[in-house]
């Protein structure tokens, strides 16, 4: 089922998510309705805050970009990278900052560049419940850092400066009011 998104101004996008339990009732049906949504809105991440529910859990699927040439020497791995985080927690982040365009899902219209660390390390459990621990590298670093941040209440507007922000105040409040030209099926305050 495609589930709306929530955009920006929505007070669920700025919350610190609470953890899921093993036994947490329609888990796999989330599961597939947070794909579903996500493929609807050609997204290549979704986190729980941005349909709604205060829950530690984000998808990731990054195959699109690997029919991407600026990807050419990871395109095998991104058609590779679909994940479940579950539980997320950050183990460390490392390695050189560097700036990337990223958009989000519910801040439709605006793309920005934002600067982050190449590398990082995340525990989690994946969508059977089983722990993991993974390193992520490259765009696959990059998507990681964007969802996870959805679950600690953290928009990739955070990283810009307060001037970018000011400016793109108009744009931001139209977002906010439900005025945004998008064609996915949305939810605002």
């Amino acid at each position: 089922m495609i589930l709306p998104i929530y955009l920006y101004g929505d007070t669920i996008l700025r919350k610190k998510c609470k953890d899921i339990e093993k036994s947490h009732q329609n888990l796999s049906e989330l599961i597939e309705n947070m794909f579903e949504t996500m493929y609807n809105a050609q997204g290549v991440g979704l986190a729980a805050p941005q349909i709604g529910l205060d829950l530690r859990i984000f998808i990731v699927d990054a195959s699109p970009m690997g029919e991407d040439e600026q990807f050419s020497d990871i395109q095998e791995e991104l058609k590779d990278f679909k994940r479940v985080f579950i539980n997320a927690k950050k183990i460390n982040e490392e390695g050189e900052s560097w700036k990337f365009t990223e958009g989000c899902l519910s801040i439709p219209d605006i793309r920005e560049n934002v600067s982050r660390p190449e590398k990082i390390t995340l525990e989690y459990y994946d969508e059977n419940f089983e722990k993991k621990t993974e390193t992520f590298t490259d765009i696959r670093a990059r998507i990681v850092q964007h969802e996870y941040d959805h679950i600690e209440g953290i928009l990739f507007l955070d990283y810009l400066s307060a001037l970018k922000r000011k400016l793109l105040t108009k744009k931001l409040t139209k977002i906010a009011k439900g005025l945004a030209n998008i064609d996915y099926k949305t939810k605002r305050k």
